[in-house]
């Protein structure tokens, strides 16, 4: 694991985790996704301990919209005064809270279960600073880093590589017991294709958004396309 980057991992459901990454961008930091609203001390807590704070967090980078990887994106861009990046193809979820904006076929079952819980609260919701797309680069907040577009999960799901081979891929992999597709994909065909797409790139370690980070290629070797 790379020393400049701190991972935050904070509990999320059926004992699961959700992550954030704090990553060192020159006299700096870019956060990586800014976890549950209901974890928001935790999470305060830890960039305080790493030494982020107020004018020295540069940007706040959403690798999709869903509300445990954006559920503090408003409130630190207000505290810290750093500007958010997304995905256009998901900023319905934040700007209407709703997490099923977009999506090809959301399951009913779970829409109806958890449409209420899975939402951001007026509060929360935001507009971002920054669109991003493919080939986009962070080189301009100290990241020498691109952005890969990497739908399934969700549309505007997205990976940051850096050029020494970290990706933070968001919801596209999980390593939840073993490295794999995450259990959660809205488009088989989109994740597919995205999957393919990683092996054009030189990846070394994935930071998925839930479960610990792994080699790329013990993902590779193992993954049988469904």
């Amino acid at each position: 694991m790379c020393a400049a980057i701190e991972v935050i991992t904070t509990p999320f459901f059926l004992n699961t985790t959700v992550n954030c990454f704090l990553v060192r961008a020159g006299d700096g930091f870019v956060l990586i996704d800014t976890g549950r609203f209901s974890k928001r001390a935790v999470i305060e807590g830890r960039l305080a301990d790493a030494g982020c704070q107020p004018g020295n967090l540069k940007l706040i980078v959403l690798t999709h919209g869903d509300f445990d990887h954006c559920g503090n994106a408003a409130y630190l861009r207000k505290q810290c005064g750093a500007k958010v990046a997304m995905h256009v193809d998901d900023t319905g979820m934040v700007e209407r809270g709703d997490m099923f904006w977009n999506r090809k076929q959301p399951n009913p079952l779970i829409k109806g279960l958890f449409g209420s819980m899975f939402r951001l609260s007026e509060a929360d919701r935001f507009k971002p600073d920054w669109y991003l797309k493919a080939g986009d680069t962070l080189a301009a907040y100290g990241l020498d880093a691109e952005v890969i577009e990497l739908p399934g999960h969700s549309k505007g799901n997205i990976g940051i590589l850096t050029r020494s081979g970290d990706l933070f891929c968001g919801d596209l992999l999980g390593n939840v017991g073993k490295p794999d597709v995450w259990t959660m994909i809205d488009d088989p065909a989109a994740a597919k294709a995205s999957v393919e797409k990683l092996r054009r790139y030189a990846i070394q370690t994935v930071y998925p958004g839930h479960g610990k980070p792994f080699a790329i290629e013990t993902f590779l070797n193992h993954y049988q396309p469904k």
